[in-house]
């Protein structure tokens, strides 16, 4: 249960993404580097240890990002019958399509370029594309900006009142990230982990074993994708993080 928020420029300046991974932390990764050296080499992102793909990924020359989100499964497919979605990420910033249908469970691929961002949703039973359009938008477990989706109800429009300076730099005491990582502090100290409006949480009070474990912020421009990291101190509890 993920979240992905997304700023969108009119007039073709970078795309810029801050994303809030929740797994089991029983799971291990691996932080931001170059984890698939015989595959893709220049790819840097983060490594799922246990099936060695991808929860997000981004090669800088093609200016390509992609993170994924677990997405709701419709299907009555058995386990054997899925492989892992972490290759859908390596695949997509390899410019790879996902299969149609794909074999994995329910995802929400958000993929980037330097000009602007679209969403493959796959539920089970059917495959969608969807353009991100330009402004501020949010994604979870559901579709871009569901008024469903509680978080999105309760931040959106916190998210679009301090939009990011399309102009600032992407790392430094500027950086573009700033004002979304302030919002993140604030908002999250007063909000307990288990609310469903949450975005950094702890997913068991709502059936799932996972928790927040990290935020990653990205912009992607022409021929460059900047990432920034940070791991929270304790699974699924706000503290004030250092990205770097």
């Amino acid at each position: 249960m993920c979240t992905v928020i997304l700023q969108v420029p009119d007039g073709g300046g970078p795309v810029r993404m801050l994303a809030v991974r929740d797994e089991d932390p029983a799971r291990p990764w691996n932080a931001p580097g170059r984890w698939w050296p015989d595959t893709h080499p220049e790819v840097v992102g983060i490594r799922d240890v246990r099936a060695g793909g991808a929860w997000l990924a981004a090669d800088p020359a093609p200016s390509r990002l992609a993170v994924l989100l677990n997405r709701i499964d419709l299907s009555d497919r058995a386990d054997d019958e899925v492989v892992s979605r972490g290759g859908v990420v390596l695949d997509a910033v390899a410019g790879v399509e996902p299969a149609d249908p794909p074999p994995t469970r329910g995802f929400n691929l958000v993929q980037v370029g330097a000009g602007g961002s679209r969403v493959i949703t796959w539920d089970g039973l059917a495959r969608r594309d969807v353009p991100v359009p330009t402004g501020i938008h949010m994604i979870a477990h559901d579709d871009l900006d569901d008024p469903g989706t509680a978080r999105i109800g309760a931040w959106l429009d916190a998210f679009r009142a301090e939009a990011p300076d399309p102009d600032a730099p992407a790392s430094g005491p500027d950086a573009w990230w700033r004002p979304w990582m302030r919002l993140l502090d604030e908002r999250s100290r007063r909000m307990s982990p288990d609310d469903d409006r949450a975005i950094i949480r702890d997913n068991r009070a709502h059936g799932f074993p996972t928790l927040s474990l990290l935020v990653c912020a990205a912009s992607v421009g022409a021929g460059e994708v900047d990432l920034a990291y940070g791991e929270l101190a304790e699974p699924g509890r706000w503290n004030t993080l250092v990205l770097e």
